[in-house]
C-alpha cells in the first residue's frame, strides 16, 4: 500500500495515515490479518516521526482496525471490522452535516450530491486513486 501525504493540508498528517489505512482496508488493498509496517519503519517510510506513525496506529488500535501482537507486530484485525455502532453513526452525522450544508449554500442539489457520494464510495470500494 502505497502513503500518500499532503504536507499542506489542514488534516493533520496522523489523521491523513489513519483514512489511507481504512481506505486501503474497505479497498481490500490491506486484508484482514495482513501485517502492517512497525511504527518505526513506516515512520522512516514516509518521512514522519515516530510518534505521528504511533498516534495513528493507537487510534486504529482503538476503533478495532488494527490488533497490535508481540510476534506478529501491527496486524489488520484478522477478526474483521468494527461493528457499525449508534456512536458511529452519530459522528457521521456530525460530520458530514457541514459538508452537505456547505454543498446546499453553493447551490448543489441532493442528487448531485447523491451522485457524488456514490462514485465516491464505488471509488473506494474498487480501490480507485482519489482525485
Amino acid at each position: 500500500m502505497i502513503i500518500q501525504l499532503d504536507m499542506q493540508s489542514e488534516l493533520p498528517i496522523y489523521s491523513q495515515l489513519v483514512y489511507q489505512i481504512i481506505e486501503g482496508i474497505a479497498s481490500g488493498e490491506l486484508q484482514l490479518g495482513e501485517a502492517l509496517p512497525s511504527v518505526r519503519n513506516l515512520a522512516a517510510d514516509i518521512g514522519v516521526n515516530l510518534h505521528t506513525v504511533n498516534k495513528a496506529y493507537t487510534i486504529l488500535k482503538q476503533d478495532g482496525y488494527i490488533l497490535v501482537h508481540r510476534q506478529k507486530g501491527v496486524v489488520v484485525n484478522p477478526d474483521g471490522m468494527p461493528d457499525l455502532t449508534d456512536d458511529f453513526l452519530k459522528k457521521q452525522q456530525r460530520e458530514l452535516r457541514p459538508i452537505i450544508a456547505e454543498a446546499i449554500c453553493r447551490g448543489m442539489t441532493k442528487e448531485e450530491l447523491s451522485a457524488v457520494l456514490d462514485q465516491m464510495y464505488n471509488d473506494v470500494k474498487m480501490g480507485h486513486n482519489k482525485e
